[in-house]
């Protein structure tokens, strides 16, 4: 396989050396059934882990019956999933479309069709601050707003009109922040940035700033919404409520699909013909995304959340007092990130959680993230933390000798 891949397709991933034949519940299981306990979930896709039975059935039943159907026409599902994703935002409308990228894009639209609209046959607002370290899709708007520049250098130009303000950085904002400016927009958790939940003073100057001028405040929960820190949505934290939000990762159980979340207000500013999906908000995939948010409620996965995630950093802090390698335990509910001294160590790291059987991945290079499925409990979170303790140990030894050496 691993040949066959490096003749055919475009070497777009370092993969590891890993077939992965079948899942069920937390554990995935390779060709020669070997069992992983997954503490990434598909990088935050996989809520509720593998073979889930309120999903595989919702998948069968829909298949059976209708997977496609253009836009053009209705289906029961798409009311259904905006009826449950209002109810528990706060706002009013949703979109749906086919992936983070894309919800995002349709979010930068968004923002500069409200600026048009509010500015009433005058010239618009079109300015958008966007985050440094932040990420947003490998979109070309999506890139032209991400603030890593090994992200955006290799595909520049990009789209102008944005300009990146430092994370956390009040004066930052209030000096970068005018009357040009349509939208401010930033991940309430940043995910490949590290795992750096936004600051309560910042989101709150970031929304006063922006409802004063009548610009958006876009937030991008495509990693952290739906449950995964804690509450439905991360912004929930902060008692603030944004104009436009986009989702994906989990919001399907594994099935492409993303959303876009906002007010009557800005979706004011669309008509027919402006925006659209040909794949978007499908009948399967809604079907299981309604499906999936039903079973959150029901089996109270995102209270569970919150609770193994305290839980999860408790046991993490423990070893950061022990291991002078870990530098920070941070993030909210499930969505954890363990900042270490080195990207090497890291790396390395990674590797030898797998060769144990545990699935993570590291994230702004020299991070440890973990996303596990809400369904986890505290005897895997232990099995974890003693694996992380052992590799930990063993790395670093292993460090200081060859430090020693050279």
């Amino acid at each position: 396989m691993m040949q066959r891949e490096s003749t055919l397709l475009l070497q777009t991933y370092e993969r590891f050396p890993v077939l992965f034949k079948r899942g069920e519940g937390v554990y995935l299981y390779d060709e020669s059934n070997r069992k992983y306990l997954d503490f990434l979930s598909g990088i935050g896709v996989n809520a509720l882990g593998y073979a889930h039975p309120a999903i595989t059935k919702t998948i069968a039943e829909q298949a059976a019956s209708l997977v496609h159907v253009s836009n053009l026409f209705y289906h029961e599902y798409q009311a259904q999933l905006a009826e449950l994703l209002t109810a528990k935002s706060g706002l009013d409308r949703a979109f749906f479309c086919n992936s983070g990228t894309e919800a995002w894009e349709g979010a930068l639209k968004l923002a500069r069709a409200y600026a048009r609209h509010v500015a009433n046959g005058a010239k618009p607002k079109t300015r958008l601050l966007v985050m440094e370290n932040s990420f947003h899709g490998r979109t070309f708007g999506s890139l032209a707003t991400t603030g890593q520049k090994k992200y955006r250098a290799p595909f520049a130009p990009l789209l102008p009109g944005v300009t990146f303000v430092r994370f956390n950085d009040v004066a930052d904002l209030k000096k970068k922040f005018n009357d040009t400016v349509c939208a401010i927009g930033m991940e309430t958790v940043q995910g490949e940035g590290g795992i750096r939940p936004v600051s309560q003073e910042f989101i709150a100057a970031a929304r006063e700033l922006t409802e004063r001028a009548k610009a958006a405040l876009i937030l991008d929960e495509i990693q952290c919404g739906l449950g995964r820190t804690g509450r439905y949505f991360a912004y929930q934290h902060y008692g603030v409520r944004p104009d436009i939000v986009t989702l994906a990762k989990p919001i399907a159980a594994g099935l492409p699909l993303g959303a876009i979340l906002t007010t009557n207000e800005i979706a004011g500013s669309l008509h027919p013909g402006m925006h659209g999906t040909t794949f978007g908000g499908g009948p399967l995939a809604c079907a299981v995304a309604v499906a999936c948010m039903r079973e959150l409620d029901s089996a109270n996965l995102v209270q569970h959340a919150a609770e193994l995630g305290a839980y999860f950093r408790d046991r993490l802090t423990a070893l950061q007092a022990k291991h002078a390698v870990i530098k920070e335990v941070r993030g909210l509910g499930l969505m954890i990130g363990v900042e270490l001294t080195s990207d090497g160590l890291a790396k390395s790291i990674v590797a030898k959680m797998l060769e144990r059987g545990i699935i993570t991945n590291r994230t702004n290079n020299n991070v440890l993230r973990f996303l596990p499925p809400y369904l986890v409990t505290s005897e895997h979170v232990d099995q974890v933390c003693s694996a992380l303790d052992e590799v930990l140990s063993m790395e670093t030894a292993a460090h200081l000798q060859k430090d020693s050496h050279d």
